[in-house]
């Protein structure tokens, strides 16, 4: 079975890990809600909750739980403890090679690693700021970006790396005005050429259960359900 956590934590790493019984407590540096979530190591207790909450928000962080399957003991502690059920997240996955059968259009997408300066104002106009592009630096593994050019325009990105023969799509942006055209199709089967050059078999991103445009596109492309997860927080940190 495969280690979904272990995919997410190595293709989108937090700046710091601690274990903490029966905790793993993680880092985020501003980074979001992936590479600060405190996952469970075994059976929790709920006199156990607090000492994970008390270490994060000793760290500046919210006190916010990751809930994966198998955990439903861990998310009714949690609910009655008060905290609040948000962003459902989607595993979805398929393999590499069926994404790669199709060819992308000529001078639609690029490898480019380090990112380019137009990718970085992509990325930072639909909220992708210096926090996760650090995310992507500390990535230690097979890691590169695809940009995206429609109209003869910059118009998207994406990061992509590979951990134990997965690649992992993070971090997909299309510019406004270039929405509705195809391109995060076109970036999104970009990204599987070059996992597939790296050897990866199995391609997988993450997307929240409410966004009802990325699911049909991802399960169009062929991304089926492959693991879910969301998170848990404090009634006056949950936004």
């Amino acid at each position: 079975m495969t280690d979904w956590g272990a995919v997410i934590d190595a293709t989108w790493p937090a700046a710091a890990v601690q274990q903490v019984c029966p905790w793993t407590l993680r880092g985020g540096a501003g980074g979001g809600n992936r590479v600060s979530a405190a996952t469970a190591n075994g059976p929790v207790r709920a006199q156990d909750i607090s000492v994970a909450a008390d270490a994060m928000r000793a760290a500046g962080q919210e006190a916010l739980f990751m809930i994966r399957p198998g955990e439903e003991a861990l998310d009714a502690l949690l609910a009655d403890a008060g905290y609040i059920k948000r962003d459902e997240t989607l595993i979805r996955a398929c393999p590499t090679a069926a994404l790669t059968a199709n060819p992308v259009p000529p001078v639609t997408a690029f490898t480019v690693w380090p990112p380019l300066a137009a990718q970085r104002d992509i990325w930072a106009s639909g909220g992708i700021g210096p926090a996760r592009l650090a995310i992507m630096d500390r990535v230690q593994g097979p890691k590169t970006t695809i940009f995206g050019r429609i109209d003869d325009r910059p118009a998207g990105t994406l990061f992509v790396a590979i951990h134990d023969g997965i690649a992992m799509l993070h971090a997909l942006e299309i510019t406004q005005d270039h929405r509705r055209k195809g391109l995060a199709q076109h970036l999104t089967r970009a990204a599987a050429r070059w996992a597939q050059r790296q050897g990866a078999d199995q391609f997988a991103l993450l997307v929240t259960a409410a966004n009802g445009g990325a699911n049909a596109l991802y399960a169009g492309l062929g991304l089926g359900e492959a693991g879910r997860y969301h998170y848990r927080a404090a009634p006056q940190e949950s936004l």
